[in-house]
């Protein structure tokens, strides 16, 4: 794994091969990920739309430097508005195609309301918070108590204690229950893909009616049956399908521009 010094300390990345003329993938996780969490996938979707990719761990997770704790409520705009470009600046990442996973997506969304992406995929995505968002971090929290969750994320993460208590405290403070970016959507002009679950264990479907009315360019959506929060490791294959019809029509448009230049 490599790592790359950032001005709020150490950073662990992974890039992937693909074809130089198409636009890479830049993958963001969720509240409790990682790059190891994301298994195979990067790869996996990688190796299918012929696209290099960039996977990396935010500050407080995986074996990246450690966060400031206690988050504060801003933490998400951030990480778009601050870490993110740095990031893709240091390694000469442009038009990025973001592929971001529940706070992965909403860093994802945030960014693309500001800087140029050539696309967008969000898995799971918050632009609210909900009464069921509340109650799956609740659910979350008993179950890291319990031991069963905290042994997971001991695999992954060199502080698990600080990665599950930093992320669950801020988003069931009350200064928290008001986090909105609906305002941000309209400058989100890049096509966009969105996919969810319909059993969801943090959000409703109403995350995607929000982001169909308030994107500011096209948007595609796709409702995967029987599946939770994570559609990327419940239904990799047709998750990675979806993704992979949604790029191809971006392929003439990614090498033209890179044709451009």
């Amino acid at each position: 794994m490599a790592v790359i010094e950032l001005r709020d300390g150490p950073v662990e990345y992974r890039r992937i091969e693909g074809h130089a003329d198409l636009r890479p993938l830049v993958f963001l996780h969720e509240g409790l990920g990682c790059v190891a969490m994301w298994a195979r996938f990067p790869h996996a979707l990688a190796r299918a739309t012929g696209r290099p990719a960039l996977v990396y761990s935010r500050h407080g997770y995986g074996g990246s430097g450690p966060a400031r704790v206690p988050r504060p409520v801003t933490y998400l705009h951030n990480e778009a508005t601050r870490v993110l470009p740095e990031l893709l600046d240091r390694l000469s990442v442009e038009n990025p195609v973001l592929v971001g996973h529940s706070d992965g997506a909403s860093i994802a969304l945030l960014y693309a309301s500001e800087r140029p992406v050539s696309a967008i995929v969000a898995l799971a995505p918050h632009v609210f918070i909900e009464p069921e968002t509340l109650a799956g971090i609740r659910r979350a929290r008993a179950s890291f108590e319990a031991g069963e969750l905290s042994r997971r994320l001991a695999r992954f993460h060199d502080a698990p204690d600080t990665v599950f208590g930093a992320w669950s405290d801020v988003w069931l403070s009350p200064e928290f229950r008001g986090w909105n970016i609906e305002d941000s959507l309209p400058g989100i002009t890049s096509p966009t893909l969105l996919i969810q679950g319909d059993r969801d264990q943090y959000a409703t479907l109403r995350q995607l009616d929000a982001l169909e009315k308030g994107l500011g360019g096209s948007a595609q959506r796709v409702e995967l049956t029987h599946c939770g929060h994570s559609p990327h490791l419940e239904r990799p294959e047709e998750t990675q399908e979806a993704i992979a019809r949604f790029l191809s029509a971006s392929v003439m448009t990614d090498r033209a521009s890179v044709t451009a230049c």
